[in-house]
C-alpha cells in the first residue's frame, strides 16, 4: 500500500490505488486490522477523487455559439 499523502496524489494515481484497495478487500484475505486500515485509506482516496472531479467539472466551460453558429466565447459548464 502506498503511503503518499493523499492530497498530493493525482486523480489517476488515487483511483488506481483505490481500485487496488477494493480488490484486496474483496479477496478478504487480509487480517482485520489491515482491512480496517485499507478501508479507511480507501475512504480518504474516494473523497479525494470526488473532490478532484468536482474541481475539474467547475473548470469545464461550454463553447457558446453565436446566431451564425460560430463560436462566440465560453460560458461556465452547468450540470443542471
Amino acid at each position: 500500500m502506498d503511503a503518499d499523502p493523499i492530497d498530493q496524489l493525482s486523480f489517476e494515481a488515487a483511483l488506481a490505488e483505490l481500485e487496488q484497495i477494493v480488490r484486496s478487500l474483496e479477496q478478504g484475505s487480509a487480517p482485520l486490522d489491515t482491512s480496517i486500515e485499507l478501508y479507511q485509506r480507501g475512504d480518504r482516496l474516494k473523497r479525494h477523487c470526488e473532490a478532484r472531479l468536482k474541481s475539474a467539472q467547475e473548470r469545464i466551460e461550454q463553447i457558446k455559439l453565436g446566431p451564425d453558429g460560430q463560436a462566440a466565447g465560453t460560458v461556465p459548464f452547468d450540470v443542471d
